[in-house]
């Protein structure tokens, strides 16, 4: 009899364990759900990355009001440089932890990052046209036929000219519209001689302008893989070189150390154009006595065949990071910066940003008149001159080359042979971007 019952009550606590079993396995499968429906939960909301607050933040917070979906959109300041150690930091570790979703990275940076994290950035051409957006930014933004990178901003350049300081010269705005460098020196010459002005600023421990030069040309610091250094024999470069220079030594450069200088020099009319990206207008503007004495035309370009009046100087784009949430953060981007031309409007008319999205050139905003400018139409001449920008690869590399070019662009203004120069840099950086 005890044998029985305990028969009986071992079956029992079998069939117990059995069905504990299995609501252990069922109590699973819920979790599994639960646990996807918190990873769906989790693309209610996207963390955004980004610098600026009064240009790349504010575009976002206007992209938040523009988004008809229903994810919440959580945009974090941080430095340009915090965010570079960060992304190096957590992507160079192998964890995707902390990692915001979207990411905006500038495009002088944005080939090191997809080449060095090739896994870690999602590829979002199924979620907007390329061919919408400059084809330089496109091929910016792209890596091996993927692309990876929204585009944002135009770093479109100009020649913002003061027109009362070339009049004193005997010169007119068309008289400096598509111009050469050395043809723009000989400019400078002369309204120095009339008026006593500089025609530019120059920072010696900051080459953007070679960049800008360069880029006319269709060339860069590196090969168009993005990954040779190409200095020694770049005859873009070379010329480059010899227009700083000739610039430094004509008496025509106001020398500047600081963005506050470089801002102050042209505020306080102290210098007769400035040389740089379209993304300079607002401070051009901040002096309001000056309206009406200013203009902008297409950058000067190098001498050698194929040079363009376009270049580019700055800008950034949109990244998609490989966490969770993904899908969402690009349905976010396609909906704002991918496709929305009334968006695009707003951008220009309440920050003043110019981006690569081709429709959005058609719009009011960017044929309205600024009357700061003598009534000329900039944003549409910018978009126009974005048009012809030569698109190049700006590689791994763009920021440890030109170190390697400061220190020596300071000994060829020293006297030593220019072609040396070159050289003795081309060995420097290929010793350094192994």
């Amino acid at each position: 009899m005890k044998k029985k019952l305990l028969f009986l009550f071992t079956a029992m606590f079998i069939l117990i364990l059995a069905a504990c079993s299995s609501s252990d396995d069922s109590s699973g499968d819920t979790d599994g759900g639960e646990d996807t429906g918190k990873e769906a939960a989790s693309t209610d909301k996207i963390t955004v990355w980004a610098w600026d607050p009064n240009f790349n933040i504010a575009a976002l917070d206007l992209a938040k009001e523009a988004y008809t979906g229903d994810v919440e959109v959580e945009v974090i300041e941080n430095a340009q440089d915090d965010i570079i150690q960060k992304l190096n930091t957590g992507l160079s570790s192998g964890t995707t932890k902390g990692m915001p979703n979207i990411v905006l990275i500038e495009d002088y940076r944005a080939q090191s990052f997809l080449q060095a994290y090739p896994d870690s950035f999602v590829p979002i051409s199924d979620y907007f046209n390329p061919d919408d957006f400059a084809d330089y930014k496109v091929a910016t933004t792209s890596l091996d036929g993927e692309q990876y990178g929204l585009p944002f901003d135009s770093g479109v350049a100009g020649l913002y000219v003061r027109t009362d300081y070339l009049e004193e010269a005997g010169y007119t705005v068309e008289d400096v519209t598509n111009i050469t460098w050395k043809e723009y020196i000989e400019v400078a010459k002369a309204v120095k001689k009339a008026t006593g002005k500089s025609m530019l600023t120059l920072d010696p421990n900051d080459l953007a302008q070679l960049r800008m030069m360069i880029q006319t040309a269709g060339s860069w610091y590196l090969d168009e893989d993005g990954s040779t250094p190409h200095l020694a024999n770049n005859e873009a470069l070379k010329e480059a070189f010899e227009i700083y220079k000739e610039l430094m030594e004509s008496d025509t450069v106001k020398v500047v150390s600081d963005w506050s200088q470089f801002v102050g020099a042209f505020n306080s009319g102290e210098v007769a154009s400035v040389p740089t990206g379209n993304w300079i207008t607002p401070s051009v503007k901040a002096s309001a006595d000056q309206s009406g004495k200013w203009a902008v035309v297409p950058p000067p370009k190098l001498s050698i065949d194929g040079a363009v009046n376009a270049s580019n100087l700055g800008g950034s784009s949109w990244y998609v990071l490989n966490v969770d949430g993904k899908e969402a953060a690009a349905e976010f981007l396609a909906d704002t910066f991918g496709s929305n031309t009334e968006f695009y409007q707003n951008l220009v008319t309440e920050i003043g940003a110019i981006g690569t999205y081709k429709p959005a050139a058609e719009g009011d905003a960017y044929n309205a008149a600024d009357e700061f400018f003598g009534g000329q139409k900039i944003i549409s001449d910018f978009s126009e001159w974005t048009k012809e920008i030569p698109g190049v690869n700006y590689g791994m590399h763009t920021y440890a080359i030109e170190d390697i070019l400061i220190a020596e662009m300071q000994n060829y203004l020293n006297g030593k042979d220019l072609d040396q120069v070159l050289k003795d840099a081309q060995t420097q950086a290929e010793a350094q971007v192994k």
